[in-house]
């Protein structure tokens, strides 16, 4: 009779020879059962190092992926009410156009005089030949944003904006226009009837460009699906009711 251990053939005569002889069992350097504890430990970072940490407590050195915590509904409105607080800081007008032309210099642009409600019209500059026809601009009702730096456009200072509304593709544009009865030189503001009375002091043009005031505003100035003017949930208003453009909806503005 032969036994095969490991690959060895042994007849049972050799057995008493091998209980004669004192060879101790291999031995290897498991773990006892006192110190396989800190090891299999969940939040050991022996363990946890290379997988995904399902119970680590935050001060626990692992190697993981650091995430960005979701905006809370309490950040979304605060961000909402800054936009809005700046947007109080700009000085946005009823203007009426009293003569238009076109810049004998630049074949993109008009040169309008607005009525704004000072004791002289302001001269301002508008990119707008290519799509809204001159005729049209002729004692028109428009919205100004007025504390802007004067800029000189090809020898001509413009002092201001007219404010319009366009398509993302940017081939119509149409301008903002007040209601009836809005009268030259009103404030605009945001809101409701209420908010009207609450509105600060406007900017000086140079805090305006320093803070980049109209930067941080005009990405959430758009048209409803009514073509009325908003700041995002907030409607531009006038004492004689609110802002629209003609036609385009859901239209950025600037």
């Amino acid at each position: 009779m032969t036994i095969g251990l490991r690959g060895l053939s042994l007849s049972t005569l050799s057995l008493p020879l091998l209980r004669s002889c004192k060879i101790k069992p291999p031995t290897h350097s498991y773990p006892t059962s006192r110190s396989l504890k800190p090891l299999i430990s969940p939040c050991n970072p022996t363990v946890l190092r290379g997988f995904p940490s399902f119970c680590a407590s935050s001060d626990v050195n692992v190697e993981t992926t650091a995430t960005v915590p979701p905006a809370t509904e309490a950040d979304n409105a605060q961000s909402a009410e800054d936009i809005r607080n700046a947007a109080n800081l700009l000085d946005i007008r009823v203007g009426r156009i009293i003569k238009a032309w076109r810049h004998e210099e630049a074949d993109s642009l008009y040169v309008e005089e607005v009525d704004v409600g000072e004791p002289e019209p302001r001269i301002i500059c508008s990119g707008l030949v290519k799509y809204i026809p001159l005729d049209l601009l002729q004692d028109a009702k428009v919205v100004v944003l007025a504390n802007l730096k004067p800029r000189n456009m090809r020898g001509v200072k413009s002092n201001g904006m007219l404010m319009a509304a366009s398509d993302a593709a940017h081939e119509n544009v149409e301008l903002l226009m007040p209601p009836d009865g809005a009268v030259p030189g009103e404030r605009i503001w945001f809101g409701t009837e209420d908010d009207k009375d609450g509105q600060p002091e406007p900017a000086t043009p140079n805090q305006v460009q320093k803070k980049k005031i109209w930067e941080s505003v005009q990405p959430q100035l758009k048209t409803d699906a009514s073509c009325t003017a908003m700041l995002g949930e907030h409607l531009m208003q006038t004492s004689a009711g609110v802002v629209v453009c003609r036609s385009l909806k859901n239209a950025n503005i600037s």
